[in-house]
């Protein structure tokens, strides 16, 4: 082919493609102009596609960002981790977590709807926060797992609190006069989830924490020495050594509390030592 004929050629080959994108973008509404359409943030289906959906319970829509959380939850309360978990497990127990998500849900929606007889009054709601209050050890405490969990205000965590009280008055006038479990029901149930309601040892500790990579561990090791004898001797409380000595910025500052913990949310050098540790003495 002459040149003229390859320029005509490629000229007319780059003007179909100019004209599918054109036509694509601005006429069509085309493959290309709707995935740019969705990456836009501001698209109605951005969100969703950010956050698939997992579930709907009538008009209530689970995202997966839901179930990763219960998920989560489920798995700190066992004291297990994912990643300790094969296959077949992670399906089994994100598939209860989803079941939990979903039932609650049902309740919820449920338990609203019969809202007028359902009838919490402010006692109630004011003994359910008491026994809630009482969980933790500061009003710092409290209003940081409320912060945790997206609870605005007080008046919100009261709303909240009535909530769950209409549900178990739901669950303890609508369904439980119709469930009937037999002894050897329960005991066959039980042996057979035995497994999975077997709670890991676990224990709550405390620390104060001094990094030796920019300081000589000599120096730490008597630091710590010394910070022992006064909790010993009983001229410093530990919440107090952990204020002024602890270089852990997410505990100093709420008396070295590192939470329960179990020997798999660990690192083996540390569980080792910690739970050999005798219970309530510093060491």
């Amino acid at each position: 082919m002459s040149p003229p004929g390859k320029l005509a050629l490629r000229s007319g080959c780059y003007g179909l493609i100019m004209g599918y994108l054109l036509c694509d973008l601005y006429f069509c509404s085309g493959p290309l102009s709707r995935r740019l359409k969705l990456a836009d943030p501001h698209h109605p289906l951005a969100a969703t596609l950010a956050d698939p959906l997992v579930a709907r319970v009538a008009a209530y829509n689970i995202h997966r960002s839901q179930l990763e959380r219960a998920l989560r939850e489920r798995l700190w309360r066992d004291g297990k981790s994912l990643a300790a978990l094969d296959r077949p497990q992670r399906k089994l127990v994100r598939d209860a977590a989803l079941n939990d998500l979903i039932d609650h849900e049902l309740l919820r929606s449920k338990a609203s709807a019969n809202a007028a007889e359902l009838k919490v009054s402010d006692a109630e709601i004011t003994a359910r926060l008491n026994r809630f209050s009482a969980g933790f050890t500061s009003k710092e405490e409290l209003a940081a797992a409320m912060a945790a969990q997206g609870i605005a205000s007080d008046q919100d965590l009261r709303s909240r609190l009535a909530a769950h009280i209409q549900q178990d008055k739901y669950v303890e006038s609508r369904i439980a006069p119709h469930i009937g479990v037999t002894d050897a029901e329960a005991r066959q149930w039980f042996e057979h989830n035995q497994d999975q309601l077997a709670t890991p040892e676990r224990l709550a500790a405390r620390h104060v924490f001094l990094p030796i990579l920019d300081r000589d561990p000599a120096t730490a090791q008597h630091t710590l020495a010394t910070a022992l004898a006064a909790l010993s001797a009983g001229t410093k409380d530990f919440a107090t050594l952990a204020s002024e000595l602890s270089e852990d910025p997410l505990t100093n500052h709420c008396g070295g509390d590192l939470g329960w913990m179990t020997r798999l949310r660990l690192p083996a050098g540390l569980a080792a030592p910690l739970f050999a540790m005798p219970l309530h003495q510093p060491g």
